[in-house]
């Protein structure tokens, strides 16, 4: 990298492993061990790595800010996704009630009408004389 400086950065930066430094104009060798460059070095706001555009304090700061709404994305649609299939539960659970509810209800009132035309027709049977006997329910039929 040291052979690219008092070039240009563009130059310099062509190779990924190194890091331009626009106070003293040189290209110097990415420091791996350390995330950050020291600033002993360069300092943050001077050096540029991978563009010329863009200084390094600005690409880190950049690159918080969209890791940053990745995560506050991520969390807000996790969530979201829970409280709305618990409510979704929730909801299902209450139509489900109300349809036992009303299910035993038209059970209820089916029997009542069953009972009713029961009474009637047993009613109508007494008025003919057409109703037999409970003593004895096997009683011969004869024709008068």
């Amino acid at each position: 990298c040291s052979t690219f400086s008092q070039t240009s950065c563009d130059e310099c930066l062509k190779n990924v492993s190194c890091l331009w430094c626009y106070t003293n104009k040189t290209c110097i060798d990415y420091p791996v061990r350390s995330i950050l460059p020291p600033s002993s070095l360069c300092s943050l706001s001077d050096a540029r790595w991978g563009v010329c555009w863009i200084n390094f304090e600005a690409l880190i700061i950049a690159m918080a800010v969209v890791a940053g709404l990745i995560l506050v994305s991520i969390t807000v649609c996790c969530c979201y996704c829970c409280y709305c299939r618990r409510r979704s539960r929730s909801r299902l659970d209450e139509e489900e009630e109300q349809l036992a509810r009303k299910r035993e209800e038209r059970r209820l009132q089916s029997l009542q009408r069953k009972h009713e035309r029961k009474l009637k027709h047993d009613e109508i049977r007494k008025k003919y004389g057409l109703l037999q006997d409970s003593d004895n329910p096997y009683s011969r039929f004869e024709n008068e």
